[in-house]
């Protein structure tokens, strides 16, 4: 089997490391490994996708993954990447996010068996005492080199509280008590974690004298420099009650082509070999590519029942055959009394989420991209009505891309 340093590195998830050549080595045999997930929500969203496949492909090469909830440093605050503090979280509503979180990852991430392990930080944060945590602990802390970190630098302008200085201590002393309890030797994360990752492979060299390791992830965009899952209607989560499976698998059809063959490296399991074939496909052919990365990426997340009832959706509408909706299409009841009077297109679409606001709805028409039942609607005020029904349905589009149907309200 392939080291999996080169599955990351041919897959495009290196973006730091420690030392390349002891982290090959090191992973030459069964290692464990970790990574942090933040509780202070119900569900991840796809900026967590890159750390969840690289724990799969550590599962897949033999390693141990552990997937640490911050309980203990949610009730702090991390400043990485923030421009302002974060609210304070209590205990129940992270254990309870926290049991959302360990439902998705059992998607990508098999915790049977020990094969990982998901833990909670506040577990060993909580109990500690802060008067001897600074003394053992806090001394081995430079303040100096702590205000050089990205995550601190980025934080002074704006104000950084004295609660959130504490965070890379915090995170420090997880990678330690890692390595002493689970023999966790190296931690993984996003690019904005790097600084935070070394203060923990600093510590655990003060205190044990063991060389333990860091890999960052790029963070990753798309070629129009957005950041990754982020779209009109807001973050891509990956709960399904949040995003719905067709709505996921939509994103994936939606990328731009020159992001294919990079999304399929790191969002699928495919072959590489594959992957090259696929990515080398030109002019129309790259559909074909784009459809299998939201198959398999939508596989991945929610199953490959909800992946093929999203793949035949997806089709249907591509075909323009507004007759035979899939259930998976994205639905809006409205009361047959509002249908019978009409309802102007600008304000149906911002109704049912396709424009943000109407003036953004009353543009996108204007401009040619609104549709109902595949025809161009002619005015920004072009009343829809009952007689748009089709099979008791209407669709809408706004667009290239995003489809909704409209339903009566039984």
């Amino acid at each position: 089997m392939d080291n999996v340093y080169d599955i990351f590195e041919a897959r495009g998830f290196v973006e730091q490391v420690t030392d390349a050549g002891l982290v090959k080595t090191l992973l030459e045999k069964p290692t464990t490994c970790y990574i942090g997930f933040d509780p202070t929500g119900s569900s991840l969203h796809l900026g967590s996708l890159v750390p969840i496949m690289s724990l799969a492909h550590m599962q897949r090469a033999g390693h141990r993954p552990i997937a640490v909830v911050g309980g203990g440093t949610a009730m702090v605050g991390d400043p990485s990447g923030k421009t302002e503090m974060r609210p304070i979280m209590s205990r129940e509503e992270i254990d309870q996010n926290a049991q959302g979180i360990k439902k998705q990852l059992s998607r990508f991430i098999d915790f049977g068996q020990d094969r990982a392990i998901m833990v909670n930080n506040a577990d060993w944060l909580t109990p500690l005492n802060y008067v001897d945590f600074l003394r053992d602990i806090g001394r081995h802390f430079s303040v100096n080199r702590m205000l050089a970190a990205e995550s601190y630098k980025a934080r002074l302008k704006t104000g950084l509280s004295f609660i959130e200085f504490n965070y890379m201590l915090l995170q420090a002393y997880d990678f330690w008590y890692l390595f002493k309890h689970y023999d966790c030797r190296l931690q993984m994360g996003g690019n904005d974690q790097w600084g935070n990752i070394l203060a923990g492979e600093d510590l655990t060299r003060r205190l044990e004298g063991e060389v333990i390791h860091g890999l960052t992830f790029p963070l990753i965009t798309t070629s129009a420099g957005i950041k990754m899952g982020k779209t009109h209607k807001g973050a891509v989560w990956l709960d399904p009650e949040l995003t719905s499976p067709y709505e996921y698998y939509q994103y994936w059809m939606n990328q731009d082509d020159q992001d294919t063959h990079r999304f399929l490296a790191l969002f699928t399991f495919l072959p590489m070999e594959e992957i090259e074939r696929l990515g080398a496909l030109e002019g129309a052919d790259i559909r074909k590519a784009k459809e299998i990365l939201a198959y398999e990426a939508t596989k991945l997340c929610h199953g490959p029942e909800e992946a093929e009832k999203a793949r035949l959706a997806s089709r249907q509408l591509f075909q323009e055959d507004a007759s035979g909706f899939s259930e998976s299409v994205p639905t809006h009841s409205i009361g047959r009394d509002e249908l019978v009077q009409g309802i102007p297109a600008y304000i149906l679409f911002e109704r049912v989420g396709l424009s943000k606001t109407r003036g953004e709805a009353r543009r996108l028409i204007a401009q040619g991209g609104g549709y109902v039942n595949q025809e161009r609607i002619a005015a920004f005020d072009q009343v829809i009505a009952l007689k748009d029904l089709i099979d008791d349905s209407i669709l809408l589009r706004g667009g290239k891309k995003r489809y909704l149907r409209v339903t009566l309200q039984l």
